[in-house]
């Protein structure tokens, strides 16, 4: 591409660089000049004017975006994404399905450096996504780019992203009391927020006495398919109340505890194939905590070990919610976190 001023009664055909006014209009950057484009530039009295040319072998813009997208999104059901129309260069992808953004980031990484006039931004891998939820825009910058670029970025391109829906379509939430009191329905309703979002409905409530024997029944019984624990009192150790009921029940207990807060006083397991989930007292709050980045996940199906949790310190640290004190500079025990 030519990129450069060159005398009015020269630019037609080449791609306008600069917005510019006629006597009579005001002709956008970006406007493939015509004949007449030039002539009502000239009898306004420009004599020279900034454009692109493209050479052989370039893909103008809005085609090198469009291609670049359906290089990345090859099956659009399967990867639950939808691409915009082009224009100035841009396209678009979007979520059509709840779930969690699976992003490649050596993919991403892989596009743009092929060309810096190339270039892909998305959200987080595992970002969570509604339907219609922007999970990248492909930018050209300049006015075209050469072939062979954009065909290496294509080549780069292949299951860089998707949407992973969830696997499941019922939750049950177990909660514990430790006196006759029932407990307030805010860690409920804020569960069933949670789950709602990635299309799970939840099963009728089910409260029990603060003892692994009862939770262990409870958890025994629940038909949901993802079970989540919310404890009347925090679980404070591996083998506090709650993971020994899921010992209890037949399951196991994969991870305790994660460098995220809040939501640090996490465990989550299996029992009988179904995930179990034992929350951190922020669930109660609707506010964005560690449980999320747990719960989304295992329902739309990606597996979680340990180590995954562990890495999660790099962007745990997150907002400060108003249901807890602030700020924590004080030294306070924050103990349910």
């Amino acid at each position: 591409m030519i990129f450069g001023p060159v005398p009015v009664a020269e630019a037609e055909g080449a791609v306008l660089a600069h917005s510019m006014t006629s006597q009579s209009t005001r002709i956008a950057k970006g406007t493939l000049l015509t004949k007449a484009h030039v002539t009502a530039l000239l009898q306004a009295g420009h004599t020279e004017v900034t454009v692109a040319q493209l050479e052989v072998g370039d893909v103008e813009e809005n085609q090198a975006a469009e291609t670049l997208a359906r290089a990345i999104v090859q099956d659009a059901d399967s990867q639950n994404v939808r691409i915009s129309a082009a224009g100035a260069g841009r396209v678009n992808l979007y979520a059509t399905c709840p779930g969690v953004a699976e992003i490649s980031a050596e993919k991403v990484a892989a596009i743009n450096a092929v060309d810096p006039m190339i270039t892909v931004a998305t959200v987080p891998n595992f970002h969570r996504a509604d339907a219609g939820t922007m999970l990248a825009t492909i930018k050209i910058i300049s006015y075209a780019v050469p072939a062979r670029a954009l065909e290496a970025a294509c080549a780069a391109s292949r299951h860089a992203l998707g949407v992973l829906g969830s696997e499941f379509s019922q939750a049950t939430l177990i909660e514990t009391h430790v006196d006759k009191d029932t407990p307030s329905s805010k860690g409920r309703e804020a569960m069933i927020a949670r789950t709602a979002r990635l299309g799970l409905t939840m099963t009728e409530r089910v409260i029990v006495r603060h003892n692994s024997a009862a939770i262990a029944a409870a958890i025994a019984d629940a038909p949901g398919d993802i079970l989540f624990i919310l404890t009347a009192s925090a679980t404070s150790d591996p083998r506090d109340v709650a993971p020994e009921a899921l010992r209890i029940a037949g399951g196991r207990v994969e991870a305790y505890g994660m460098p995220v807060d809040p939501g640090n006083l996490l465990f989550f397991g299996e029992v009988a194939g179904k995930p179990v989930i034992g929350l951190p007292g922020c669930a109660r709050s609707p506010a964005l905590n560690g449980a999320d980045w747990v719960l989304e996940r295992l329902v739309c199906g990606v597996p979680l070990k340990q180590a995954d949790i562990s890495a999660m310190g790099v962007g745990g640290l997150l907002k400060e919610i108003p249901t807890r004190p602030r700020p924590r500079a004080s030294g306070a025990g924050q103990g349910g976190a």
